[in-house]
């Protein structure tokens, strides 16, 4: 009986975190905007989830777990009429509002009865466990570690072998014979559970008479919330301020439901107290080289990511020994799914909204300090508690203040003369949780403030979309204005008055950008220039006379960045007359007339994350429907871990178009002290007299299809295939004077 109702939970999980990549990616080509996308629909998960759980609580209190049954039997029927998932013909979300409501009601309407059901089996299975005879009934905890081991598997599944393999109606039919199995299963786990007849009201007493005050209530809300939130913080922290390595999100969600197997196992193979006494430890190994310049960032991901761990280990396992009897178990989840939603809703929704940086994190490792209180362990309170903390952070500052009014820059050895020592004392505070958190917070706020006065950024923004920076750089004896997302450098203006519409970066004259521009020339019909991502609006420089230019920009704070003088005047004195639509680039092409521009230029990227929505065969018939008849595509395919190139060419072939590609690997000194950067480009036509003297250019290479790589459309892509899986982390600091040579 043990082993069918651990099968179930497997099934059942497993098909829980296989939908929802899968209708994430349903719904991406009519959005864009990857991280506002799968943003939302991480939050309605989570908020379906905490309902699929209040709904086995309540259903299971009224009715007994019996007549629950007979209930949830029904229930479990209505999905089928809904499956296969599908998205309903000429479907369009609203142009002129935010679509957020509109996804969330996409949701709700395409994919929320089947999730919700699925969602409600991890409580549901184990209460009916629980109210058999069997020898673990007393304890059924232990399912719940095989419910998220099947939740690790298709999260490791989906981009391993299902994506590469499988197109999205075959994952929805894949998806919806899992769900028959599933029901198939869940009635066998009905089956035994009537068999094994009701248990007698002595065996179940002891465990009614268990009190669950508000306070523990409050506690469980909080364990997991930390963990959740330090989820999504640690997973934005690495992702884009330390290295955009695509798909690298991966790794902390596998470690989160790793934890859960591990302290809800039958029997745990970590002690629960030795993570507790691990993790002082290792917040102070973490402190000091993300505080100074110890080590590069190749190997702060892995140490940030052994925090998550062990503070993800200690939250959960506090959770795994304060469990109440199987009598309150249904209540117990439903806590700790409200405490999931609320870490998704800070970090998702709120935190872009209130913090300029991704300061949630770093106030989630504060919070997961606290974690070390143990029930009924005086909280402090004591003057000590604020006043030692205040003095370790004061010293901290009076070193951080001597330094800069000396003059001397940054080094090692002053990080750790300015850092080390009062980390290394904040560490004597570890066995007072209180006090140790109070420490760390001060610190961590120090250390933010110390390392936003070294970069000193002109401007920081955070949107939906991420957060991006000005910055004032020197290179040679030229300064310039830049522009940063993430980790990735989207732009550069001299601040020299006789260079200010000169292209830089990406963009310069020499570079292949430049060559493009003078080899070709935009059709008489149709001069006209469509722009997919805005950036500094760098290639407008490129404007002559009598053509009208489009930017098409999701981010409204790229824009207002681009339009402020103090930064970047760009448009503003290089092409006044240009216009700037707001929204994902696929759906505003949409309403513009077909055969409208002589170039289209797709140039769009996020830190260094690809639109894949935007490198699709239903993306290219797009563009092609809307370039005049002997117009020209460009696509600026630069990226550091993704050969974009056999991509494009196997578009190409698929389409019948010519393309020519050309990328600028190390630049000479001369290029790097005039502003540039290095970069490759492809460029597409109808007709192979269209490519101009490109086609000529021995430096421009005609395009090669990959036979091996299938054409990427909205029913398919496969970022493993085209990984670059040789190619090193990129150092934190985005734009220093080693990074120069680097392509995004």
């Amino acid at each position: 009986m043990g082993i069918w109702f651990a099968c179930t939970l497997f099934v059942s999980a497993f098909l829980l975190f296989l939908i929802q990549p899968l209708f994430s990616k349903m719904v991406l080509p009519l959005l864009g905007g990857t991280p506002a996308v799968w943003n939302t629909c991480l939050v309605f998960f989570q908020l379906a989830l905490l309902a699929g759980y209040a709904y086995a609580h309540a259903t299971t209190a009224w009715l007994g777990t019996r007549r629950q049954a007979r209930l949830h039997a029904l229930l479990l029927l209505v999905p089928l009429l809904a499956l296969p998932v599908s998205l309903p013909a000429n479907l369009a979300p609203p142009a002129d509002a935010s679509p957020v409501g509109w996804l969330l009601g996409l949701l709700l309407a395409r994919v929320g009865l089947p999730f919700f059901v699925v969602a409600t089996s991890a409580p549901l299975l184990q209460a009916w466990f629980a109210d058999t005879r069997q020898p673990g009934a007393r304890d059924p905890y232990f399912l719940y570690a095989a419910s998220n081991a099947g939740s690790l598997l298709a999260l490791l599944a989906y981009p391993l072998l299902l994506e590469p393999h499988l197109r999205l109606t075959e994952q929805n039919r894949l998806w919806a014979a899992g769900y028959v199995v599933f029901v198939l299963l869940t009635c066998g786990c009905m089956r035994l559970l009537w068999r094994a007849g009701p248990l007698t009201p002595a065996a179940i007493r002891p465990a009614a008479g268990e009190r669950l005050p508000l306070g523990r209530r409050l506690r469980w809300v909080g364990l997991s919330l930390v963990p959740s939130s330090l989820l999504l913080g640690v997973t934005t922290y690495i992702t884009t301020d330390l290295a955009s390595v695509p798909l690298l999100w991966i790794v902390p969600l596998a470690l989160y439901l790793l934890t859960f197997i591990l302290v809800f196992a039958a029997r745990p193979p970590f002690s629960h107290e030795g993570m507790r006494r691990a993790l002082p430890l290792v917040v102070i190994l973490t402190l000091l080289p993300t505080m100074s310049r110890l080590i590069g960032p190749a190997w702060l991901i892995p140490i940030h990511l052994l925090l998550f761990f062990i503070a993800s280990m200690v939250c959960h396992g506090a959770l795994a020994q304060d469990r109440p009897s199987p009598a309150h178990l249904t209540e117990f989840y439903f806590w700790l799914a409200a405490g999931g939603a609320a870490g998704g809703l800070l970090n998702a929704l709120i935190a872009p909204l209130v913090f300029r940086s991704v300061a949630e994190y770093p106030l989630a490792i504060v919070l997961a300090c606290l974690a070390l209180l143990r029930p009924g362990e005086p909280r402090g309170g004591r003057w000590r508690d604020v006043l030692l903390p205040a003095v370790l952070a004061l010293t901290s500052l009076v070193i951080t203040a001597t330094v800069r009014m000396l003059g001397a820059e940054r080094t090692l050895a002053g990080d750790l003369v300015q850092f080390g020592l009062p980390v290394v004392l904040c560490y004597t505070f570890s066995r007072r949780p209180v006090r140790f958190a109070l420490g760390v917070g001060l610190l961590l706020l120090v250390g933010l403030r110390a390392a936003d006065e070294a970069e000193r950024p002109l401007h920081t923004a955070r949107s939906f979309f991420g957060v991006h920076r000005v910055f004032a750089r020197a290179i040679g004896p030229e300064r310039y204005h830049e522009l940063v997302h993430g980790t990735t450098l989207h732009g550069r203006q001299s601040l020299d008055p006789a260079r200010r519409c000169e292209p830089l970066s990406y963009y310069d004259r020499e570079g292949p950008v430049g060559q493009i521009f003078g080899a070709l020339t935009l059709p008489a019909e149709s001069p006209r220039v469509a722009v997919v991502g805005l950036g500094t609006g760098a290639l407008g420089c490129y404007a002559a006379p009598g053509q009208a230019w489009t930017f098409y920009e999701i981010d409204p704070a790229i824009e207002r960045t681009a339009r402020t003088p103090e930064y970047f005047t760009i448009l503003r004195d290089c092409v006044p007359a240009a216009r700037v639509v707001l929204g994902d680039a696929r759906l505003s092409l949409q309403r513009v007339p077909d055969r409208s521009y002589g170039m289209i230029i797709v140039d769009a990227f996020g830190s260094d994350a690809i639109p894949v929505h935007l490198l699709t065969r239903e993306a290219f018939a797009l563009y092609l429907r809307k370039l005049a008849e002997h117009g020209v595509i460009v696509f600026h395919t630069s990226n550091h871990y993704l050969n974009l190139r056999p991509v494009v060419g196997n578009l190409a072939k698929d389409l019948h178009l010519w393309g020519v590609g050309r990328g600028r690997g190390r630049l000479t000194d001369a290029q790097f002290l005039a502003g540039a950067s290095a970069s490759e480009w492809v460029v597409l036509a109808r007709r192979q007299d269209d490519l101009g003297a490109l086609w000529q250019n021995r430096s421009w290479q005609p395009l090669r299809p990959a036979p091996r790589l299938p054409v990427w459309t909205d029913d398919y892509s496969n970022i493993f295939s085209v990984f670059r899986w040789r190619e090193s982390i990129r150092p934190a600091r985005p734009a220093a004077p080693a990074d120069a040579h680097r392509t995004r």
